[in-house]
């Protein structure tokens, strides 16, 4: 196949990027496409245990210097070989195809889809027996068998070729041709290269072992919160493997009748032994094998036994592996949590930034995404997502894309003229309506939508928003300048002051400029009658915001939940108890990372004193009444969206309004605009006419009684 004296290069195998998955491309170094004597763009022959033909990319820089090429699952299973194996390169010659008779795996598309389907393969290199795919929308594809080419061999899919549907060979396989790659796992790659590391060997390769003289492991708990990818790198790694997948999900084990249960484990491990090598996936493992210290039914210990004796019993698998998924670690059996039955935990912990973006372009492969579409940003915005909270945010977006074209649908006729479906563009103002309907799961029982309140809306406290800034940005902005510096960021910053100066606000403020998940707590909210219940209602407030980190925890009303323990007078110790759980929480042993504690009082003076030590409470902002500059900025917020009959003086106003609070002047905003609108429903009535809008208009007047009323009931509270 390789042009006469072309050159011959072998290089080992390693998973493609999420984007280039079924494009038909080979990344490699530049130093290796210069030694192979190809350019970017040419096509290449790859032979492993088959030969298949690809297009040669550079490899991004990560990636330099290794001698690897970046092939995705399906050029891996067109050349028969695995991750880690080697592959021959050489150069070839491709011809453009005239046509090409495609096998379809598990959907039959219909002539109408062709052309389309014609589309999303134009400029893909193909040669007879390779399995190709078409994204058709979001991550849903049609796989296909190359049958022939017209000519034979080495072709080029381009926009004149000829497709041709033949008929399936696989109608009665269904789903079980769906293959799973590491390419369509996103933002996981360190937890699945260990995950590889245990069971990819043993199944692959168990010589190693019989060579070292030690035993292969033998099972791996996957955990971590729902929707995070368990079971899909389960399923994946089963497939890379070629090794039998035999899922258990943990309830279906229970049967009514004694000892139905045992039998029916037993039986799925001795199959799985018999046709090894295979993977026995336990999901949900806390149902089935809980502590048995703490359950009740006989069945449960039961089944926990034959486990334990299945894993690490007197008769010893071979080419068996177990893993096992649970979202409640701490209620498996403790007996199975050691070496030698799972020999490793493995922690899948929501996606960070990066691994945000991945997802978002697994998902969004085959989406006509319109060019205002950035999902670098979206994955900025879409802190505490997991997996399956993206995909549904993808799926939401496309949703709300086809409700455009839902009036134009005539839904008389049997199909969508094509010309419809081409119509259809997934833009961002589709993926901003979604994140409006899909909470994230990581946070969702504490997760609060925070009001659209930016800087411009905090009237004057210029000082106090600076140093937000510095503790709240600075440290997601710069984390390299911290790190260079040798300083931790700020860990809690207290929000004090009398009533009604702003401290919520700036909190929401905060929230909102800052872009990180926010938990907002009412301080005595936390409290229970129940012994235990406050404790662990702050513990698993902060379980959450570890979590989704980064977060903000804004602690309103601070002094109702963490009093002086000096002088709580209660007898049953509720808030030392919550005080000491609090604080451990803060700074003890297990440290808080990527988490700020926003606190807010008027009554800073109650609060208890270890609390107000540096590591804990790093920064005491004191909020103090605003000044003229700062009044003035409040009434020019407060009164910018209003309509004003002429231009208000500003400056005589903070200059009357001395000593008021900003939500005192807020209110007397408020009290001038009901004034208008009272005044403009009273002379329509009168005349008889109908209210106009345009009526409604606040006079000087009107904020000058405001501003008197304001200033009396001011005097009485004091007085």
């Amino acid at each position: 196949m390789a042009s006469h004296g072309s050159p011959v290069g072998t290089l080992r195998v390693t998973e493609a990027l999420s984007k280039d998955v079924g494009r038909g491309l080979l990344r490699m170094d530049p130093a290796d496409l210069t030694r192979l004597g190809v350019q970017v763009g040419d096509a290449v022959a790859v032979t492993g245990k088959r030969t298949t033909i690809g297009k040669v990319m550079p490899a991004y820089s990560d990636m330099r210097g290794q001698s690897r090429v970046q092939m995705d699952g399906l050029m891996r299973d067109n050349a028969g070989v695995g991750l880690d194996e080697s592959v021959t390169l050489s150069k070839t010659s491709v011809q453009a195809a005239d046509r090409v008779q495609l096998v379809p795996q598990r959907i039959t598309p219909s002539d109408r889809d062709l052309p389309y389907i014609g589309r999303l393969l134009d400029g893909l290199p193909v040669m007879a027996g390779d399995r190709i795919r078409a994204t058709l929308f979001g991550s849903r594809t049609a796989d296909f068998t190359v049958e022939t080419t017209v000519p034979k061999g080495p072709v080029l899919i381009t926009s004149q070729t000829q497709l041709v549907i033949g008929a399936s060979k696989d109608k009665d396989r269904g789903e079980a041709r769906r293959r799973f790659a590491y390419e369509d796992i996103g933002g996981l790659r360190r937890q699945v290269q260990r995950i590889r590391e245990m069971i990819e060997l043993p199944l692959r390769y168990p010589q190693v072992f019989e060579r070292l003289g030690i035993d292969a492991p033998k099972g791996v708990l996957l955990y971590g919160p729902p929707g995070c990818g368990k079971t899909l790198i389960a399923r994946t790694i089963a497939q890379e493997t070629e090794a039998n997948f035999y899922s258990v999900n943990g309830p279906e084990i229970i049967h009514k009748f004694y000892g139905e249960s045992e039998a029916h484990l037993r039986k799925i491990f001795e199959e799985a032994a018999k046709k090894g090598p295979s993977i026995i996936f336990l999901d949900e493992i806390d149902a089935i094998a809980p502590p048995r210290d703490r359950v009740v039914g006989d069945v449960e210990k039961r089944v926990v036994a034959q486990l334990l004796a299945l894993m690490d019993g007197m008769s010893r698998r071979t080419n068996v592996i177990v893993i096992a998924a649970t979202n409640l670690p701490g209620s498996i059996d403790p007996a199975l949590r050691r070496p030698g039955r799972f020999d490793r935990e493995i922690s899948i912990p929501i996606p960070d930034r990066n691994g945000r973006q991945e997802i978002l372009e697994i998902h969004t492969r085959g989406m006509p995404l319109a060019a205002d579409v950035d999902v670098q940003r979206l994955a900025e915005i879409t802190h505490g997502f997991v997996g399956a909270d993206l995909e549904a945010l993808c799926r939401e977006a496309a949703m709300l894309c086809l409700r455009r074209l839902l009036p134009d649908i005539d839904f008389a006729a049997t199909n969508i003229p094509y010309e419809q479906l081409a119509r259809l563009e997934v833009q961002m103002h589709d993926f901003a309506g979604a994140l409006t309907e899909v909470e994230p799961s990581a946070i969702r029982e504490v997760f609060v939508e925070v009001p659209n309140v930016k800087w411009t809306d905090v009237g004057g406290l210029d000082d106090v928003k600076e140093e937000l800034m510095e503790a709240v940005e600075w440290p997601l902005k710069y984390p390299q300048l911290f790190r260079k510096a040798g300083v931790k960021p700020v860990k809690g910053i207290l929000l004090s002051g009398p009533p009604g100066v702003g401290k919520t606000l700036l909190a929401k403020a905060v929230a909102t400029e800052c872009e990180v998940n926010f938990i907002s707590v009412k301080g005595p909210a936390l409290l229970s009658k129940f012994v235990g219940e406050s404790e662990r209602a702050v513990r698993d407030i902060f379980k959450k915001a570890r979590q989704a980190a980064p977060c903000i925890i804004f602690f309103d009303e601070l002094d109702a939940l963490l009093p002086s323990r000096s002088e709580s007078g209660s007898d049953s110790r509720v808030s030392d108890r919550v005080i000491g759980q609090f604080l451990a929480e803060m700074d003890g042993v297990e440290e808080l990372t990527g988490v700020l504690i926003l606190g807010a009082t008027n009554r800073a003076d109650i609060l208890d004193p270890a609390v107000m030590r540096p590591g804990r409470f790093d920064r005491h902002i004191a909020i103090r009444p605003p000044q003229l500059a700062g009044r003035r900025q409040i009434l020019k917020v407060h009164l910018r969206n209003k309509p004003m009959q002429g231009t208000p003086d500003l400056e005589r106003f903070a200059v009357l309004s001395d000593g008021l609070s900003g939500a005192e002047l807020a209110g007397m905003c408020h009290r001038a605009a009901l004034t208008a609108l009272r005044r403009a429903v009273h002379s329509a009535r009168a005349a008889g006419a109908h209210i106009d809008s345009a009526q409604v208009q606040i006079e000087c007047s009107d904020l000058d009684e405001a501003l008197a009323t304001v200033l009396a009931q001011r005097e009485r509270s004091l007085s």
